[in-house]
C-alpha cells in the first residue's frame, strides 16, 4: 500500500487531482495507484520513501526495475507516473525541489502497429458463427471498432443515445473523458442496427443486468456492461476462428482502420482527428506501416524491382 509519507494521503490528494483537475480515466489511475506502491514498497525497503525520496534514490529505484527483467515500457510508464507525482508535490508546495528533474529518461523502442489486410479483415468479421444474440453482438462490436478506430474503452462506454443515425456518426469519450465524433459507416451501422433492433440486446438486458447499464450498446451475456476482458476475448476469438496466425486485439482492428484509411489517401489531419491523438506525431506511425506495405507490394509485383 502506498504509504506517501505515513498514511498515503498525498497520493490519494494526487490520484484525486487526476481525475477531477485532469479528467483521467479510473484505468489510468489504478496504473499511476500501482506504480507508485511499486515505487513506495521499494523506497521503503531500502530505508528510505516516496515522500521523503531524492534523486539518488529514484535513480537506484530504476536500476533495479532495469535488472529485474521489467520491460522497457513499464519502467517508463513508472517513471511517467513518478514525474507526475512529484511535479504535483512540487506545484503544491509540499515539496522544495522535484527529484525527478535528473531522472534519465527510459529508451523504449517504437513499436510499428501489424494492422490486418483487408482480406483478413474480412475473415475475422465472416467468422462469427452464428445469428445469436451473443453472436449479434460480437459481429456488431467488430464491424463498429474496424468502422471507428475507436479504442476498447470507447467501444465498452458506448451507449444507444451515441449513435445518430439520420447524421451516419457516433458520439466517443476518449482520454481524459474527451468528446469527438465520428463517421461509422453503412456496413458498421447496419451491423448495430440489427443487433439492437433485432431483439438480440433486449435478450441479453433481460439476463439480470444493472440499471445504470441499460443504456449500454455493448452488453455481457448477463446484461452487464461489456468491459475490456470480455472485449479483448470476442476479438481474440474471432482472430483465431478467422486463421489469424497473430494474436488478434482491440488495437488490431485500430491499427487496420488508420492504416487502410491513410492507404485509400485519407489525409493525417483527418485521421488524428478520429482516432482522438492529442499529437499528429502518434498518428505518423500508420504512415510507416502504409509506406512499408507499399514497398512490400512493389517488390512483389513489378518486375524490375529487383535484380
Amino acid at each position: 500500500m502506498v504509504r506517501g509519507g505515513t498514511d498515503g494521503s498525498s497520493v490519494e490528494e494526487f490520484l484525486t487531482w487526476l481525475r477531477v483537475e485532469r479528467g483521467r480515466s479510473a484505468n489510468t489511475i489504478s496504473s499511476y495507484r500501482r506504480d507508485l506502491s511499486k515505487a513506495e514498497e521499494w523506497l521503503t525497503s531500502h530505508g528510505s520513501g516516496l515522500e521523503e525520496a531524492e534523486s539518488e534514490d529514484l535513480g537506484r529505484f530504476v536500476a533495479h526495475l532495469q535488472s529485474s527483467g521489467e520491460s522497457a515500457a513499464s519502467t517508463a510508464r513508472r517513471c511517467a507516473a513518478l514525474r507526475m507525482y512529484f511535479r504535483h508535490r512540487v506545484a503544491e508546495g509540499a515539496r522544495t525541489s522535484d527529484p525527478t528533474v535528473m531522472l534519465e529518461g527510459v529508451r523504449v523502442a517504437a513499436g510499428v502497429p501489424k494492422p490486418l489486410s483487408v482480406d483478413e479483415m474480412e475473415r475475422v468479421i465472416s467468422s462469427v458463427p452464428g445469428d445469436s444474440p451473443s453472436d449479434l453482438r460480437d459481429l456488431a462490436l467488430l464491424e463498429f471498432m474496424f468502422a471507428t478506430g475507436a479504442r476498447v474503452s470507447e467501444a465498452c462506454g458506448l451507449d444507444t443515445g451515441d449513435i445518430d443515425r439520420s447524421s451516419g456518426v457516433v458520439r466517443l469519450f476518449g482520454k481524459g473523458s474527451k468528446e469527438r465524433v465520428v463517421p461509422i459507416g453503412d456496413t458498421a451501422l447496419s451491423a448495430i442496427d440489427s443487433y439492437l433492433n433485432g431483439g438480440a440486446r433486449d435478450i441479453l438486458v433481460g439476463s439480470g443486468g444493472r440499471r445504470e447499464d441499460r443504456q449500454a450498446v455493448f452488453l455481457t451475456n448477463r446484461g452487464r456492461r461489456l468491459n475490456r476482458q470480455k472485449a479483448w476475448e470476442i476479438v481474440r476469438t474471432a482472430g483465431l476462428r478467422a486463421g489469424i496466425e497473430r494474436e488478434l486485439s482491440p488495437h488490431s482492428l485500430r491499427h487496420t482502420c488508420a492504416t487502410l484509411m491513410l492507404a485509400g489517401g485519407a489525409d493525417l489531419r483527418i485521421v488524428q482527428e478520429m482516432l482522438g491523438h492529442a499529437s499528429i506525431s502518434t498518428t505518423q506511425v500508420y504512415t510507416k506501416v502504409s509506406q512499408e506495405q507499399l514497398l512490400e507490394v512493389y517488390r512483389s509485383s513489378h518486375p524490375r524491382a529487383m535484380t
